[in-house]
């Protein structure tokens, strides 16, 4: 149960009653506070308050909906390992991945790759599309694209906009 990860992560809140209300909220977002209420043995104003302190000091970054990708028309699921050409404007590869809907993560990583690019695409096609994209940007030296066959763990989906292919 993901409540029981989320306990035992240890990610800074002020006490075990931030950790519980983060828990019960990444478990169902839609309860309201009073029902979080009842589980953690606070009043709803006690409650609103904590996550109000928990929203600004960034534990909380967002409520959201978890997107089923294929019923969003994006079953295709691809990792793309990219090393970086030498004296590429880096910064601006970044905003390029945080601006792109198809991109679903981009993490730098060490190792011999610059990049990992996750991306999410209606078809074989779309992840095409999107490494023709990555090379005309000139921002790469190499690359090497696997697909997911399946999923067994995978986090929350944030649909991003329309993706095309």
């Amino acid at each position: 149960m993901l409540a029981n990860r989320i306990l035992a992560w240890g990610f800074p809140v002020d006490d075990d009653l931030d950790r519980k209300i983060c828990a019960l909220l990444a478990e169902d977002a839609r309860q309201s506070l009073a029902r979080i209420g009842e589980q953690v043995g606070l009043s709803t104003s006690a409650v609103n308050e904590r996550i109000r302190r928990l929203t600004e000091r960034g534990t909380i970054r967002r409520i959201m909906a978890d997107i089923a990708p294929e019923a969003a028309g994006l079953p295709v699921t691809a990792f793309i390992w990219v090393a970086l050409a030498a004296g590429v404007d880096e910064t601006a590869f970044r905003h390029a991945m945080a601006g792109t809907p198809r991109v679903t993560a981009c993490h730098h990583v060490t190792g011999g790759w610059s990049y990992l690019v996750q991306i999410r695409a209606a078809s074989l096609q779309g992840v095409e599309e999107f490494l023709t994209d990555l090379k005309g940007g000139q921002w790469i030296a190499r690359s090497e694209t696997m697909l997911a066959l399946s999923t067994v763990v995978e986090p929350p989906f944030l649909f991003r906009g329309n993706v095309e292919g």
